[in-house]
């Protein structure tokens, strides 16, 4: 009964229409001097018939639609409708099927990227624990506080809030970036002062030959979370002492390409293709046990987002080399020349500095 009231409530204009063609019809008729009571009638009659006719041919073939519509949905399937047959409900069919296809497109998103940051945050948490267990070890042994050892399991803590707190902002990227002309030396040496301490533990030195003039496009804030990965990674997998990580540019067709090089122990080429991946730590990351698989899942992300390409290259004991290209870069004068040249020398401050934190330590 409902079907057929939803029906007719659809169709009360064409009803009304068909009532007033019917009496104009006649109108003219009267007008023109025609007074045969029963051929109206007849005709009135003819019409209702015919128009009840077609309403009632259409309700059946439109029951399927109905029934539908007029049910209440238990699930998102329910709104592709089937085996409907006039043009217009067909036309809806295929729009509630496009429809629908947008919405799972959105929820398998958005549940990729819940499930992605419940894992990471699970794997961040469980990461954590670590440093603070060493650092409430090492505060319950009697004697002198082992600063050193606590200034290094607090680099740790940093190092993971600084991850969870880019992984959170990744989803803002557009809303945070801006775009402007950075000098690549100057920059690259600002983030290795940063990193120095973890470059001295390792007995790691940096290597950077680029041209103090090179002038880059991008975002400053977000590429030293690119660079500082790739320093991490780069230092963390360095078992060895007195190795380097070269940092050099050179020009390409597209633009210039900074490239950042190791001698650690490389990256297995079943795992090259699969670094970049969320939560992917290959046979490197259980060697160290402190991978989360976020941090080159994120540098690549990062790179997309900023339009710098992003390569790596690898070979199983000769080291990884790294390689992010910025478009329309240029070589001009440097505002920064003076500070260039006065931070020119990182790699002999750093082993400056390795000599004096091991004089202190014998």
């Amino acid at each position: 009964m409902k079907k057929l009231l939803l029906f007719l409530r659809e169709h009360t204009t064409l009803l009304i229409f068909q009532l007033f063609l019917v009496l104009f019809i006649l109108l003219l008729y009267w007008l023109d001097g025609f007074r045969g009571y029963n051929t109206a009638i007849y005709s009135v009659v003819m019409s209702i018939l015919l128009t009840g006719a077609f309403l009632g041919a259409k309700f059946i073939m439109q029951r399927s639609f109905y029934n539908v519509i007029m049910r209440k949905p238990k699930q998102m399937e329910d709104a592709l409708i089937r085996h409907v047959q006039s043009p217009e409900h067909r036309q809806t069919a295929d729009y509630m099927r496009s429809l629908y296809g947008l919405y799972q497109n959105e929820v398998q998103t958005l549940y990729a990227a819940q499930h992605r940051h419940l894992h990471f945050m699970n794997q961040w948490v469980h990461q954590m624990k670590t440093p603070i267990s060493v650092i409430g070890l090492l505060l319950q042994e009697d004697g002198e506080v082992d600063k050193r050892s606590i200034q290094e399991e607090i680099d740790k803590l940093q190092r993971g809030l600084d991850a969870v707190l880019v992984n959170a902002r990744l989803e803002t990227f557009e809303e945070d970036m801006q775009i402007e002309q950075v000098v690549l030396k100057c920059f690259i040496q600002q983030i290795v002062t940063e990193h120095k301490r973890l470059f001295i533990t390792k007995g790691v030195f940096p290597d950077i030959q680029i041209d103090e003039h090179l002038i880059v496009p991008t975002d400053a804030k977000w590429m030293k979370v690119v660079i500082s990965q790739f320093i991490t990674n780069a230092v963390k997998y360095t078992f060895e002492t007195n190795k380097r990580v070269y940092f050099t540019a050179e020009q390409t067709k597209e633009g210039f390409e900074l490239n950042i090089r190791d001698e650690g122990i490389g990256i297995p080429a079943s795992d090259l293709k699969r670094v970049t991946k969320a939560f992917f730590t290959g046979e490197n990351g259980r060697i160290s046990g402190e991978s989360t698989g976020m941090g080159l899942y994120i540098a690549k992300e990062i790179c997309e987002k900023l339009g710098h390409p992003l390569t790596i290259h690898s070979e199983i004991g000769r080291g990884t080399v790294v390689k992010v290209l910025f478009k329309n870069g240029e070589t001009g004068e440097s505002e920064d020349e003076e500070t260039d040249r006065g931070t020119d020398g990182s790699d002999q401050n750093l082993r400056r500095q390795s000599d004096a934190s091991g004089v202190e330590r014998a």
